[in-house]
């Protein structure tokens, strides 16, 4: 039975491997060049400072797969706005396990005060991540072309969002 929780230090190899893969393999990700694990440890960091969740979900006893969101933008206007993250180890694919992870992740951001998130997903190909998104609720709202240049090809980011909590429909400072 898969387990997720807030991540921690420990899983920062698993988490470092699992982004390096996507890095070198995948359009999910524009990155061209995997972070360290120094780095990697810094944008978790970063990312708990701010309140926000970093979960993992473990099957068989190791890290098939983290999520975190991370605020839109910096400016205080979307300071109720984040975007999500979700990467699986390869050999978790297709196991639901991703549907798993952001359904809890979804749960994290609105106990965070999130009222929206927004998907930033590379390569309008991506079937899978448009996929569990989707089925979460998430919306498409719009597709940039042509704006990614990795593995000799133009990609697209897919953008979609969903509605966390009350969303618009209240104000979060009340």
């Amino acid at each position: 039975m898969p387990t997720i929780r807030p991540s921690t230090d420990a899983d920062l190899p698993a988490i470092t491997a699992i982004y390096g893969h996507h890095v070198l393999h995948g359009t999910g990700t524009f990155e061209t060049t995997p972070p360290t694990e120094a780095e990697m440890a810094a944008r978790r960091a970063d990312v708990l400072a701010k309140g926000l969740p970093w979960l993992v979900i473990e099957d068989g006893g190791r890290v098939a797969g983290y999520a975190y969101c991370q605020w839109f933008k910096p400016r205080p206007a979307y300071r109720f706005s984040a975007e999500d993250s979700i990467y699986l180890h390869p050999e978790a694919a297709g196991k639901g396990l991703g549907r798993q992870l952001l359904s809890a992740l979804i749960d994290k951001a609105e106990a965070a005060g999130v009222r929206k998130l927004i998907a930033v997903i590379g390569d309008s190909a991506n079937a899978g991540s448009i996929g569990v998104h989707r089925a979460l609720g998430f919306k498409q709202v719009g597709t940039i072309a042509s704006c990614g240049w990795k593995f000799g090809r133009w990609l697209d980011i897919v953008l979609m969002d969903r509605v966390v909590g009350a969303g618009d429909g209240s104000s979060p400072e009340a």
